[in-house]
């Protein structure tokens, strides 16, 4: 199947104890079916400046953000598929935008500026983008074993479900595989629905019933902001050993 590459569509965020989990998921397993993905670990590095400038910009709720990231389905050798993608938010519309090739070919016109061998309009939006941001590089490490599905009764209606979201900002490098620190407790789930419009009156009322509520969730944006913490508790450290 050829993976898409353009995407136009609402997401909504929701953070998930296991038991509504659980109860959410008998209702998928019955009305949706596996995506081609089905069960895989998602492994992506996030692209930005050395001042964080886009991460900052996101986080800041903006009515217009966009990122940069590459993506691939499973811990990846270097030749294998890997998407390079473009992912904007325009008030509460997503639009993605992104092209495959082998991980190592992306990364050397990621990293190096090596031209690309295919050019496409979506490459060129990509090139355009970079060019618009000085030096970016990877930043982070962010990945998330996910179960994805889509609707029997309309395959634009997808729902997914991340367990054990895993970030660090060392070991830049998606063939070193998938360890770090937890972007959530390991018992909370990050459930999103990809809807063209509105999400299903059945699972509208499902969610309701449940007390689930969307929530503002950014995977890159929260490991930001772990890291300034964390800097700021090791800075304090630092400076209380010099306190008499």
């Amino acid at each position: 199947m050829k993976a898409k590459t353009t995407f136009r569509r609402l997401e909504k965020k929701f953070l998930l104890t296991t038991e509504q989990f659980l109860r959410i998921k008998e209702e998928v397993d019955r009305r949706f079916d596996p995506d081609e993905y089905g069960e895989t670990k998602i492994c992506n590095l996030y692209f930005d400046t050395p001042s964080y400038l886009l991460i900052r910009r996101s986080i800041e709720k903006p009515i217009f953000k966009e990122k940069l990231r590459l993506r691939t389905y499973g811990v990846p050798t270097e030749n294998s598929q890997s998407f390079i993608e473009i992912k904007r938010k325009y008030n509460s519309e997503v639009y993605k935008r992104r092209i495959g090739l082998p991980l190592n070919e992306a990364l050397d016109f990621l990293e190096s500026g090596k031209e690309l061998k295919e050019h496409s309009q979506i490459s060129g939006e990509i090139e355009y983008f970079i060019s618009m941001y000085e030096n970016l590089e990877p930043m982070f490490y962010i990945s998330c074993d996910r179960s994805a599905f889509f609707y029997k009764n309309n395959k634009d209606i997808r729902v997914t479900f991340d367990k054990n979201l895993t970030w660090r900002n060392y070991d830049l490098d998606l063939t070193k595989g998938s360890y770090g620190e937890l972007l959530l407790p390991s018992d909370m789930i990050l459930m999103e629905i990809k809807i063209p419009d509105a999400i299903p009156l059945w699972l509208a009322k499902l969610l309701s019933e449940l007390g689930v509520v969307s929530a503002s969730f950014s995977k890159v944006g929260n490991a930001y902001i772990n890291m300034i913490k964390q800097r700021s508790v090791s800075n304090e450290q630092t400076v209380s050993k010099y306190i008499y």
